[in-house]
């Protein structure tokens, strides 16, 4: 299972020959790219099937919820039998069965969401140019970048920092957003392996993961979509900015605010 992380496409071409080559069933974690593209075509058509997110914080949500999409006639009709218990009809059932429905105002939440999609994108390319401009000499500060080439929902507004040339920590940052009421996130943080129950079964697994472990102290994911404007993306840009060029001033002088990000 492969994931197409914060809305841009893994190397699906790869991973098809190498799932071809080895007889392996293909599945994409597509919770993050709904409304993307590979090659011009459209996330959902690739591998044995993809699993798209409707959660909350997600580019199109239906309060809580996901869909499961298939080329794979066969493999369709096994996921909507699941979707109800395994009927086939009236008292017959002949498969294994959750209950996987979604409910009517979380189906309505979705169309009403499909029906703004052109203005959520732009709406969000609108702040990722803003951020990509306004950070674009910070130093230290690194923001993740879409092909242009591709459609995309810019989603994600995400920040690698590299606190040796910052000189002031992720957390602090993050903990300095949070103090102003910028509601920055620590993405993928603290990392599975720091999660019950993986922490208690394999409580050293931070010495087995540094890529993890480095990434889980760097990545910060910034506020953006429709509730927004550009008023505030110039202050959360000017922020960043001025803690980043006082980071060596400022780092010895606060604590990280518990939970912040």
């Amino acid at each position: 299972m492969a994931t197409h992380v914060w809305g841009r496409p893994c190397a699906i071409d790869e991973l098809i020959e190498i799932a071809t080559r080895h007889r392996l069933k293909l599945l994409f974690d597509a919770a993050h790219a709904f409304g993307c593209s590979y090659h011009g075509r459209k996330i959902g058509n690739f591998g044995e099937a993809e699993v798209f997110s409707f959660h909350a914080t997600k580019f199109l949500n239906t309060f809580e919820g996901g869909a499961v999409v298939t080329n794979d006639d066969e493999l369709a009709g096994k996921i909507r039998l699941m979707t109800n218990f395994g009927f086939a009809g009236y008292d017959q059932v002949i498969y294994l069965g959750i209950n996987g429905k979604m409910s009517e105002p979380s189906a309505a939440m979705g169309l009403t969401g499909l029906e703004c999609m052109d203005e959520f994108v732009a709406a969000n390319r609108r702040h990722y140019k803003h951020y990509q401009e306004a950070l674009a000499d910070v130093s230290g500060v690194q923001m993740i970048h879409y092909d242009e080439a591709e459609q995309n929902n810019y989603q994600y507004i995400v920040l690698e920092i590299d606190e040796t040339a910052t000189h002031i920590s992720r957390d602090l940052i993050s903990s300095i957003l949070h103090a102003e009421n910028v509601l920055a996130r620590r993405y993928f943080y603290p990392g599975c392996h720091r999660m019950e129950p993986y922490r208690s079964y394999f409580p050293h697994a931070g010495l087995l993961l540094p890529e993890t472990e480095k990434l889980t102290q760097r990545v910060l994911s910034l506020p953006t979509g429709t509730a927004i404007e550009a008023r505030d993306v110039t202050l959360i840009c000017d922020l960043i900015r001025f803690v980043v060029e006082h980071g060596a001033e400022v780092s010895p002088k606060i604590s990280p605010i518990p939970g912040s990000g």
